[in-house]
């Protein structure tokens, strides 16, 4: 064998001998998963679930950390700076890897390029939910007034240029309304200001509105699935009014770029295997989630899609990235 190809060979097989043992002795201490919101959104809700049933198995802690601000911006850029070594992960939605790069400038990571990308783990439909104290008790009135008074509906959604306000600008463009955006830092915050009277509506991921919804503190007045659900049967969807109009997002785990493929593996075999269990299925079913279980070359087609068509969104209601 010719040196050079030979010392290739051997620098070749050092590194593949270092990536085994490293997946070998993966994980060697606590794992820390980043939830770029606040306590009580959607994937907060979600991974605290699942993360004591993964860490059973591996043997190690698993740290949910909250890591809050600009729509979620934060936390994923952490995240995209963090070693890859399999010990910082971060719950990951449609709205801060496909819209958010579209809709503000503030974004300082590339998705499809700054991530190693695990697992979808479920998709969801929209709510909207209106403050008890607002002038309208439907869906239909909403729209009605919304027409009647231009720019005085206020929506409250987890941030500027998020999935959820990209949802409700879309929506009004197909209803012909104007209205006034209130961002937030999460979807926690908009429900208590949705109680306390001080917003008229908000969007938001089903599981954010449930709980009140059932408890009567938030009037449940659409959701964007395609056909209404068996959870909520008396609630309409959004297509009843606007012919067609449907809308949902999806949620997922990814690590930084150049995460060890054995570990990215480790990764989606265990979260799907989480998401399988009896009690997470119930647990997702009633907060309005529909579970996924399928490799990682699933979460990047479905990313790859969403960033183009979201991409194409933005461009035509003409919205200027922030």
């Amino acid at each position: 064998m010719k040196p050079i190809l030979a010392k290739v060979c051997t620098v070749i097989f050092t590194v593949l001998i270092g990536a085994t043992a490293f997946a070998q002795s993966y994980p060697n201490r606590p794992i820390k998963i980043i939830i770029p919101f606040p306590p009580g959104d959607t994937l907060d809700m979600m991974t605290r679930i699942i993360g004591p049933k993964i860490s059973e198995r591996l043997g190690q802690p698993i740290v949910i950390e909250n890591r809050p601000g600009a729509s979620g911006v934060i936390g994923m850029d952490l995240v995209s700076k963090s070693k890859p070594d399999g010990y910082t992960l971060v719950a990951a939605q449609g709205g801060n890897m496909a819209v958010l790069p579209h809709t503000t400038k503030i974004v300082t990571y590339n998705p499809l390029k700054d991530f190693s990308l695990i697992a979808v783990s479920t998709f969801n439909y929209m709510a909207i939910a209106a403050s008890p104290n607002a002038p309208f008790k439907t869906f239909p009135q909403m729209i009605a007034w919304a027409k009647a008074n231009p720019g005085k509906l206020t929506v409250g959604t987890n941030g500027e240029g998020g999935f959820p306000h990209m949802t409700f600008e879309h929506l009004g463009v197909a209803a012909n309304i104007k209205f006034t955006h209130v961002p937030y830092k999460g979807a926690s915050q908009v429900v208590t200001d949705l109680a306390g009277g001080q917003l008229m509506v908000g969007i938001a991921g089903i599981s954010s509105f449930a709980p009140h919804a059932r408890a009567g503190t938030v009037n449940l007045i659409a959701i964007t699935s395609k056909e209404r659900v068996a959870l909520w049967p008396d609630t309409p969807i959004v297509a009843e009014t606007i012919p067609g109009w449907v809308a949902g997002g999806w949620f997922g785990y990814a690590g930084p770029a150049g995460l060890p493929r054995e570990i990215v593996m480790l990764w989606n075999a265990e979260i799907n295997r989480a998401f399988k269990l009896p009690e997470v299925i119930d647990a997702m079913t009633n907060a309005g989630m529909i579970i996924t279980t399928e490799p990682p070359e699933f979460f990047t087609q479905v990313l790859a899609s969403d960033y183009a068509r979201y991409g194409k969104l933005v461009k035509d209601i003409q919205f200027v990235p922030q």
